[in-house]
């Protein structure tokens, strides 16, 4: 295939354009445009070297010229979105500050919803993910820890933030593609967990009913896994 390297090579240590010849038609950032354009549109499976080349209005094969792979597009992919990160100057409340960060991560997991399922480390060395992470690093300054707990504890709370969203894509996800009503499907739902509540085999989960029976406040839930999180590290 054109442009495939015979060993393995980061896409940004690559040149963009060969230091002669006719200036290229497209830049990564176009590329990356164009396949984030295609990701929000039809998910990440829509994405393919043939559909970003026709969203491009170029062929395949020349696509290939400037992303030798699939893999290189997806990293193009995270790094354009990781752009829309506010980064503004530390409070000085690091706690606080790493909350907003996190509520930042929701939000734009939520804006382009393929996110959760390319969060790899192996995206994370890309120039806009390297920028958060210097600034989560300079966020934590105040906190008396290695640099390896500080990022540690940066990946444990984009791992709450992923975990959490992928789990709010997929249930809505299946909401919409449902025949009936979501209300109808919580309903039965509850029905028959509170009849097999009720046999007596499970005492600790109907106390556990009984102490709270209400709705859950999700954005509750999302607070308070984030909070125990950092607060783990606070010591």
């Amino acid at each position: 295939m054109a442009g495939r390297p015979a060993e393995p090579e980061v896409i940004w240590a690559r040149p963009e354009r060969a230091g002669r010849g006719p200036r290229p038609a497209f830049s990564r950032a176009d590329i990356a445009a164009a396949a984030v354009r295609v990701a929000d549109a039809e998910g990440i499976d829509g994405v393919s070297m043939r559909h970003v080349a026709a969203e491009l209005g170029c062929g395949t094969m020349s696509l290939y010229n400037y992303v030798p792979r699939k893999e290189d597009l997806y990293e193009l992919m995270v790094d354009a979105v990781s752009a829309e990160y506010d980064l503004s100057a530390p409070t000085g409340d690091w706690k606080a500050d790493m909350m907003a960060l996190a509520h930042q991560t929701r939000a734009l997991m939520h804006r382009h919803p393929w996110v959760p399922r390319l969060m790899s480390p192996v995206y994370g060395f890309s120039p806009n993910a390297l920028r958060y992470l210097e600034h989560c690093m300079t966020v934590l300054d105040p906190l008396e820890a290695t640099y390896g707990t500080k990022m540690e504890l940066i990946a444990s709370v984009n791992g709450v933030v992923t975990t959490y969203v992928a789990n709010e894509i997929a249930t809505a996800e299946r909401t919409r593609s449902l025949p009936w009503s979501p209300e109808q499907e919580q309903g039965v739902r509850i029905a028959y967990l509170f009849s097999q509540v009720a046999t007596g085999r499970y005492p600790r989960l109907a106390a556990a009913f009984t102490e709270d029976s209400g709705p859950i406040d999700l954005d509750a839930v999302f607070e308070r896994a984030l909070a125990r999180t950092i607060g783990a590290f606070d010591k």
